[in-house]
């Protein structure tokens, strides 16, 4: 058994890059930037108003001075002159500030009757005005490579980027294996049990930003899993789920070995998880998944999620490590690393009673992984522990 780190060293080294593309704008949300992009214009492009009210020259605005107003300016359309002394233009939010006038005078310091204003003794210190570029700047660099959040979304539609380079999604090809499966809403022979592993690796793919594609489940036989490899074909990532340990029955790594595949690294000192393979197979990267459930989706979060964030160009880096104080006493752990399902709360984080590999309705109820090293020592409550969000 090779050690945790060394597996996801070994998984990083499948990752080969992506090809880029671009794709609209309107496309681009949760897409990951392959190349750095640069503004196309000031923001704003003029010095704007920040707020409605009056367009006036600073030396003008004294508490109970009077202005006369000249004019207009709205967003999209700009007052067209210039503000002289003594004067001022009704003004709002988002609009051009007229030539000649540096302060902007909120409504609520006015009092208006006719085209006269009388500014108030309470009169705030201004001045109300955003500087043209002072959000970016004509050319502006947004850095890459980065998963666009709304957020950035907003930020490129503003720097007028129609059209945005990245990174081709990485297509992962599922492949459920075992003759006692059944794809959920079919009905179950008595020895049978539903296909859940695959649903929820699935919606951990896309969560990510790849896309899935759900092969049909394949028996243990070497017909049925050398039919599922050929769909597989063309797959940046081929994932199968069961079958990697070594019974009579567990035929996967054979017929993957039989179709050519360079294997990686056979089980890790992990719990769950120990039954883990990974390799390359026709150019394809590859994982093979323990059967178990949560075997199956804390692997999929120790070491699928990575080597796709890696293939998506976000850099080889393991999933982010958090500490939190423990909430409750833990025993010693042993020899293997232990990602224990675990609950966090104002007080800390504590592993959930039951950690057996196969209780989903445990995993639904946990919001972290928490990590014990190997040989950890007994933990008492206070004492900083690390986990992984999920």
């Amino acid at each position: 058994m090779i050690t945790v780190e060394d597996a996801l060293n070994r998984v990083f080294a499948l990752a080969k890059p992506l090809p880029v593309e671009h794709v609209p704008l309107a496309e681009a949300a949760g897409r990951v930037l392959a190349q750095p992009v640069h503004a196309r214009r000031n923001q704003p492009p003029f010095p704007a108003s920040a707020m409605d009210g009056y367009a006036a020259q600073t030396a003008d605005c004294a508490p109970g001075a009077t202005l006369r107003v000249i004019g207009e300016a709205a967003a999209g359309h700009r007052f067209d002159g210039t503000v002289p002394p003594g004067d001022c233009v009704r003004i709002f939010t988002g609009a051009p500030v007229p030539e000649g006038a540096n302060r902007v005078i909120i409504q609520e310091d006015v009092s208006r009757d006719g085209d006269m204003i009388t500014l108030s003794a309470t009169l705030d210190k201004g001045p109300h005005i955003r500087p043209a570029g002072a959000d970016f700047a004509d050319g502006a660099t947004f850095e890459a490579p980065r998963r666009l959040r709304p957020a950035d979304i907003a930020l490129l539609a503003a720097m007028n980027i129609a059209d945005v380079p990245v990174f081709h999604r990485p297509t992962v090809a599922l492949i459920a294996t075992g003759d006692e499966l059944v794809m959920p809403g079919e009905n179950p022979g008595p020895d049978q049990i539903i296909a859940s592993n695959t649903f929820g690796l699935k919606a951990m793919v896309e969560a990510v930003g790849a896309t899935a594609r759900v092969l049909p489940i394949a028996r243990d036989t070497l017909p049925s899993l050398r039919t599922a490899f050929r769909l597989a074909k063309g797959a940046d990532l081929i994932v199968t789920i069961g079958g990697a340990s070594v019974g009579d029955h567990d035929l996967v790594a054979p017929v993957a070995e039989e179709l050519g595949m360079a294997r990686a690294f056979y089980k890790v000192a992990m719990r769950p998880g120990k039954p883990l393979m990974a390799g390359e197979l026709a150019g394809s990267a590859m994982i093979g998944l323990p059967g178990n459930p949560v075997s199956s989706m804390v692997c999929g979060h120790v070491f699928m999620l990575p080597l796709l964030r890696a293939m998506m160009g976000l850099g080889a880096a393991p999933a982010p490590r958090i500490q939190r104080p423990l909430s409750s006493d833990i025993p010693a752990n042993g020899p293997r690393e232990h990602f224990m399902r675990a609950q966090i709360s104002p007080g800390g984080i504590a592993p959930m009673d039951r950690q057996d590999s196969a209780l989903l309705s445990v995993l639904t109820l946990a919001d972290a992984l928490l990590v014990r090293p190997v040989n950890d020592p007994a933990r008492k409550a206070g004492e900083m522990v690390d986990y992984i969000a999920i």
